[in-house]
């Protein structure tokens, strides 16, 4: 596998080596010992998947307080999506920056996305699929987001009028601690 740093720090784009023959290919998707040399987590203790019908669909921006916060492995599937993350810790370096990348099932692309950091995406195709590998449990009480949409961070989604939910359109606005 290959790390690439982003501009968030402690999240990385992983990318996938594959061994190809005439059946196809094959290829790892994690190893603890490779995630533990970047310094990342190694154990995950859930894994979900959300299946998406229609091009447009957004969801996020999601994360958990402490003392539950997660770290997540995200992978597209089947289709494709505008994945986007931000720093919501407020000691990082990139506090209130967000990153994006698309994950496709054609670039085969992860994204490590550390605790502290709120998670959405939007879809680009109809019917894409995303699986989550959540390195904590979910936790109804520690549940928790912020607005996709929010000015604080000015997040530049691709496609204009998403498929939004209540629950996620509802999120008050961020107001960020104020920066040392």
């Amino acid at each position: 596998m290959k790390f690439q740093a982003t501009g968030l720090p402690g999240a990385y784009i992983i990318d996938i080596d594959r061994l190809v023959d005439e059946r196809g290919f094959f290829a790892r998707t994690f190893c603890r010992d490779e995630f533990a040399a970047c310094g990342l987590r190694t154990q995950f203790f859930q894994c979900n998947t959300s299946f998406n019908t229609l091009r447009g669909t957004l969801r996020g921006m999601h994360f958990q307080r402490e003392p539950h916060a997660e770290a997540k492995l995200i992978r597209c599937t089947r289709g494709a999506i505008h994945d986007v993350i931000v720093d919501l810790r407020p000691d990082s370096s990139s506090y209130c920056r967000w990153v994006a990348v698309e994950l496709t099932d054609d670039n085969e692309r992860m994204l490590y996305i550390p605790e502290g950091v709120a998670h959405g995406f939007q879809t680009l195709v109809d019917g894409s699929e995303v699986f989550y590998q959540m390195a904590a449990m979910y936790r109804p009480e520690a549940s928790d987001g912020v607005r996709w949409n929010d000015p604080a961070f000015g997040i530049d989604w691709p496609l204009p009028d998403p498929i939004v939910s209540a629950r996620d359109a509802g999120y008050g606005d961020f107001v960020p601690y104020p920066v040392k």
